[in-house]
């Protein structure tokens, strides 16, 4: 007769998990895969109602420009539902490739920490560009001429601290998007290249962020810009597509 516990202390160990590799979760991947492509559509649908004929840096035209547009409080805060978005996906994606311990780990705390960050200064942004400065602005276009000097200077005030929350705005986005790629890579629940096509977007609003605190929205910004908006497209989709319609567990060498 087999003594109570004999079978079990003399079976074979389970196989460690390998590391990189996690339980499936397809609903959470397809909704942190949803999220990060919904809030790519609305960002860019939303921008395209923005007005931005004039150059960005020349203020008078500017300014006079956002007095005359009656969406501009819309369109920010399609901005901001936009960016909400694409942070909520991030977030769930850092939670379903969470390393269960060690250096991933705080990658991925460090991740959900910076994209935090990113959602907040980005609402003080949309605070300060969608409704300050168009209020700002709009006192500047209707005042008196005696007034217009000082109602100026102080929508030129608002506009230099825009720069300066964009500025650290696109740091903040820039380090979530770089930790995040990161954790892509590490998990290979999905193709490593969309880590580090994440990783890249995130170096283009690191660029973002160092050019607009030193110079504003001047033209060398075009650049990372337009890298950030590609890059992210293309993160995107392919994400969506993967968690969708790919293979739950990707070969390594993906």
């Amino acid at each position: 007769m087999k003594k109570f516990g004999t079978e079990d202390s003399h079976s074979p160990p389970a196989a460690p998990a390998e590391p990189g590799r996690l339980s499936p979760h397809p609903g959470s991947l397809r909704l942190a895969a949803t999220l990060a492509f919904a809030g790519f559509v609305v960002s860019v649908v939303a921008g395209l109602f923005h007005a931005d004929s004039a150059s960005a840096n020349d203020h008078p035209a500017t300014f006079a420009e956002y007095a005359r547009s009656g969406i501009w409080t819309a369109v920010h805060l399609g901005q901001f539902v936009g960016m909400a978005l694409l942070i909520s996906g991030l977030l769930v994606l850092l939670v379903v490739l969470k390393a269960p311990d060690g250096a991933m780990a705080w990658t991925a705390r460090f991740g959900a920490v910076a994209a935090v960050a990113a959602l907040a200064l980005y609402a003080s942004l949309q605070a300060v560009d969608g409704v300050a400065l168009k209020h700002a602005v709009d006192a500047w276009a209707a005042a008196a001429e005696p007034e217009k000097a000082a109602r100026f200077a102080t929508a030129e005030g608002i506009r230099w601290l825009e720069w300066g929350m964009r500025s650290y705005q696109s740091f903040m986005l820039g380090a979530a998007l770089l930790l995040t790629g990161a954790m892509v890579v590490r998990a290979r629940r999905v193709s490593r290249l969309i880590g580090y096509l994440m990783a890249l977007s995130g170096l283009a609003y690191l660029a973002q962020g160092w050019i607009i605190g030193a110079e504003g929205f001047s033209p060398a910004n075009t650049i990372p810009t337009l890298a950030g908006i590609v890059l992210i497209l293309v993160w995107t989709v392919w994400l969506l597509l993967s968690a969708w319609f790919g293979n739950d567990a990707p070969s390594l060498d993906m």
